[in-house]
This record gives C-alpha cells, sequence and structure tokens, in this order.
C-alpha cells in the first residue's frame, strides 16, 4: 500500500497540557499537501503542526541545521520514589530512557470516501526539564562537571550539544539513533528526589506519497504505552504522574490536489478540414482522406483522474456523432487524447492518441509521476475515410454536434 514515502523529521517539547491526571496524553500532527508550482518535482507532505518550545524559543540555528522543529504542550510530570545512587547494581534504578526508535506503522483513512494510506512514525529524540535534590552539582562524576553529564549524550543517543540549567534544574535535549536501546545517567553521589517537569520528544515520519491519494482528509491514530516496560520506559524507580499510561498521536493529513485544464481561446469550437485544407477538394476534386483537428490544451495536475466523453449525438455503442439535420445521416467521431510527459496510465505507459470513448474504457485511471503544471496535450478529432465518402456524396451538407470531454478526480 506504501509506494513512495517522503520522510520528514519533527520535535516536540511535552508538558503540562491535560488537568486530568487518568486521561492518556495526546499530541495533534497535521500535514498538508499542496502542489508548488515553483518545484514541481517536490511532491511530499509540509509539517502544519504549530511550533513551540525548544526549537524557537532555545536553539533555532542548531534545529534548522537538523531539520527539526519542536512543539511544547505543557503536562508531563514524572518523579522518582526511591532515592537514586551511584553506580546501582540495576540501571533501572537509575536515570533511563527507552523509547520507541523503531519505525512503527498505522493507517490513515479518508474521512468520505474510506480510502486508507500508511504513515509511518518513529520517536527520534528525546529529553526532560529536570528538578535535582540536592542540586544538580549531585550529577558530577570524579573530575568532571556536572554538565557534561547531560549535555554528551550516552550511547546510544547522540548530542545536539544544548544544554541549560542552575543550581537545581535543567534542561537538555538528545537524539535516539533507529533502534536504539537505553540511555541511561547515574549521580557521582545519592540523589534524594529527581523530578521530571517537561518531556522533549522528537519524531521522525514518513508519510505516503500524495500523488497516490485522493483530495480530502485522512485521519488516523497510534497509541504508545509509557510506564515501566512499556514504549516509553523510564525504569523502575520512576512514577509518571499524568497520562494515565497512554500517549496517542492522532494524525490529520490533508491532501490538496490541483485538476485544471486549460483550452486556448477559440479552442472549444473545432473545425474538421482535410490535410492542407479544402483546396484540392474544391480545385481538383481531390476526395480527402479524413477530416480531422488536433487541439491543443494546458493540463495543471497533481491527482489520479480518468476521462471520458458525454455526446449530444450518440449511436447507442461508445462514440460520440457529428450529424447533418437535413437528411439526418450521421457519422461516428473519433476522438482520442494524448496527454504530457509526467502523466501515465494505470500500467505506466506514456498516454498516446488513446482513445476516448463514453464509458471511459481505457481512460479509467491516469496519474502523475511528479506535479505536472500547464504540461500542454492534445485532442485529436478525426473522421475515417470511408465516412468522409459518405459525407460529400450528393448536395453540399453541414454536419454538427456537441461533444464534451470530462477530466475527472473522482477516481
Amino acid at each position: 500500500m506504501l509506494k513512495k514515502m517522503r520522510q520528514a523529521l519533527l520535535v516536540g517539547v511535552l508538558g503540562g497540557l491535560f488537568a486530568q491526571p487518568a486521561q492518556a496524553l495526546t499530541q495533534d500532527i497535521t500535514a498538508v499537501f499542496t502542489p508548488d508550482p515553483a518545484n514541481p518535482l517536490k511532491n511530499e507532505f509540509v509539517n502544519t503542526t504549530p511550533e513551540s518550545g525548544m526549537c524557537p524559543w532555545h536553539m533555532p540555528a542548531r534545529c534548522k541545521q537538523l531539520n527539526i522543529f519542536s512543539i511544547r504542550v505543557d503536562s508531563f510530570l514524572a518523579h522518582t520514589q526511591r532515592p537514586m545512587y551511584p553506580n546501582p547494581r540495576d540501571p533501572r534504578q537509575g536515570a533511563m530512557w527507552k523509547v520507541p526508535s523503531e519505525w512503527r506503522s498505522l493507517q490513515v483513512t479518508h474521512t468520505r470516501t474510506g480510502e486508507v494510506a500508511t504513515v509511518q512514525m518513529r520517536i527520534a529524540a528525546l529529553g526532560h526539564a529536570t528538578t535535582t535534590q540536592p542540586g544538580t552539582h549531585a550529577w558530577a562524576l570524579p573530575g568532571g562537571r556536572w554538565q557534561s553529564q547531560w549535555s554528551a549524550a550516552p550511547a546510544p543517543c547522540q548530542s545536539t550539544g544544548f544544554l541549560t540549567g542552575g543550581s537545581k534544574t535543567a534542561l537538555f535535549f538528545w537524539l535516539v539513533p533507529e533502534g536504539a536501546g537505553v540511555c541511561s545517567r547515574m549521580p557521582g553521589i545519592e540523589v534524594s528526589a529527581f523530578q521530571y517537569h517537561t518531556f522533549e520528544f522528537a519524531y521522525a515520519l514518513r508519510t505516503p506519497n500524495p500523488l497516490s491519494m485522493s483530495s480530502g482528509q485522512y485521519t488516523g491514530s497510534i497509541k504508545y504505552s509509557m510506564g515501566p516496560g512499556g514504549d516509553f520506559d523510564f525504569g523502575d524507580n520512576v512514577a509518571v504522574i499524568t497520562g494515565g499510561g497512554e500517549f496517542i498521536f492522532n494524525f490529520n493529513l490533508d491532501v490538496q490536489h490541483t485538476l485544471k485544464v486549460e483550452v486556448p481561446p477559440g479552442g472549444n469550437r473545432v473545425e474538421l478540414v482535410p490535410q492542407g485544407g479544402w483546396q484540392a477538394w474544391l480545385q481538383r476534386n481531390r476526395r480527402p482522406e479524413r477530416l480531422f483537428r488536433d487541439q491543443t490544451f494546458n493540463i495543471s495536475v497533481s491527482s489520479r483522474f480518468k476521462m471520458q466523453l458525454d455526446c449530444q449525438y450518440g449511436d447507442g455503442g461508445n462514440q460520440c456523432l457529428v450529424r447533418e439535420p437535413e437528411s439526418g445521416g450521421a457519422v461516428p467521431l473519433n476522438i482520442s487524447v494524448t496527454l504530457p510527459s509526467g502523466l501515465t496510465d494505470a500500467a505506466g505507459q506514456p498516454v498516446s492518441r488513446r482513445p476516448l470513448l463514453r464509458d471511459g474504457s481505457g481512460t479509467e485511471l491516469f496519474q502523475p509521476g511528479h506535479y505536472v503544471d500547464r504540461k500542454p496535450g492534445v485532442l485529436h478529432f478525426e473522421i475515417a475515410r470511408e465516412k468522409v465518402e459518405e459525407m460529400l456524396t450528393g448536395v453540399g451538407k453541414t454536419y454538427s454536434g456537441n461533444v464534451t470531454v470530462i477530466w475527472s478526480s473522482e477516481i
């Protein structure tokens, strides 16, 4: 289902927004796809989740370098239940973190059509605003400063180079590689109490190829557990006060496709003529082999679409007719389409002189490989030779008829 994915790295800061401790922590994630004429080959979702917290307030240049942004939602609160001691036998009794850094998949569903697409997510960073009793100096190891424990991340986590703090409090932030295990820190002396006031996190996303999705809203959720042995695991000595043991991400992907066809002025009136005009027939009585007209159009499209015909006069089958009102005679009109480079059929083949029929067979699905912006295509109109002979028999006649060519993104 997931044909093509684009990856973006996002970072958030989770704090105390939620008043009810039993309620799960939640974070809304929004993204939008709108085709960009200035960059038609860049077909990916753009994050629209409002930014706050770490990146805009503390490290904007570094976040830009890392291609991350932050969100601060004030609610997370956790604290130790017992003192922490230097070099415990079990790291789960110290300060430790294990987050779901592996990719996980979730489905998002179109709110109107029920179509589904797959999003992948992983947690890519962590951090906290913390308070230490008796003070941050308790984290200093022999021969070192307490700051080095938090500005330099413990493996397998990686440092962002950020740390701010004072005698009691500190705010740090570490990157977490894909599939990383436990990252932990042990104090240099006994810590009587350690409190987490915020939870800094980053997440990486792989979003579906929007060109394969319909216009509209896609929604879905992914749920993570919090607590000892959970997806977010802070060890056995830390009680998570908020969140009710769950952290839920709610997704809303907004797909805003373009499908626009422009016909030059006068292009909606098509006159079929022989090759080189009517002079050969009028001057030398040379019967034309066919009557035809190629009508160009410009198409801008980022979505799948189909084409079909609607006819003023039909033959009861799949073709439109042009009709001579005096005699009541009618002849079939062959119509086909050539689409510009970047558009293919369902089998991935270029579209050249593809017949257009009333039931839409053969033109049920065209798809862009990238955003096509005002590229020329051609509608081919033709009356075959044997029908031309029929039309030119007897007195002069005028054949006409209305044909509607339909481009539709309702696949």
